[in-house]
């Protein structure tokens, strides 16, 4: 056999850059069960949406022709970095990101605020983030989890979209239990 240099191994998945939190966040998010293609469905108070992305909350995008890439950069902006998830713990973080997609970023802070114990008052600031770093990861998540499921129980439309609403968080708190590689 013959000295020479070695032909590199091809990358297999497992051996490719490790995905940021947002990454892995916004992979959940767009899984066909959570947030799937186009929709324009007349009971649905968000109008037409494209990726989780509605027309309600984003009137000057073209829904229909929004792209993967395109509705990725809105979740970046408009969401992630919205209600501070680089401030927060990596769980806490994705909990509080699905949230702020289907429940709007306010009520999602306010929802982590109330888990917490603190003020809610609708903004990831220094008291959140404190109370954050001091949780119990896994248990602040259940206990979010929990007043999101409480706050879709009061919500109007409750009982067309109740067993999605309940179906995503279990997929949630699967994922982040079994799927999800922190930071």
């Amino acid at each position: 056999m013959a000295q020479g240099k070695a032909k590199p191994t091809p990358k297999t998945k497992a051996q490719h850059a490790p995905q940021s939190v947002f990454e892995q966040a916004v992979g959940f998010v767009l899984k066909d069960r959570i947030e799937g293609g186009y929709a324009n469905d007349a009971r649905d108070p968000g109008g037409e949406t494209n990726f989780g992305i509605s027309k309600r909350a984003h009137p000057g995008v073209n829904i229909r022709e929004l792209t993967r890439d395109g509705a990725i950069a809105i979740y970046k902006a408009d969401y992630w970095d919205k209600v501070g998830c680089d401030d927060l713990p990596p769980r806490i973080a994705v909990a509080l990101f699905d949230a702020a997609v289907n429940q709007g970023p306010g009520i999602a802070v306010k929802l982590l605020q109330k888990a917490l114990g603190v003020t809610a008052d609708g903004i990831v600031g220094p008291l959140t983030v404190a109370a954050a770093e001091r949780a119990d990861e896994g248990e602040l998540v259940v206990q979010f989890l929990g007043w999101r499921l409480r706050r879709y129980a009061f919500t109007a439309n409750a009982s067309t979209y109740m067993r999605g609403w309940a179906n995503r968080v279990l997929y949630l708190q699967r994922w982040l239990t079994s799927e999800f590689r922190g930071a």
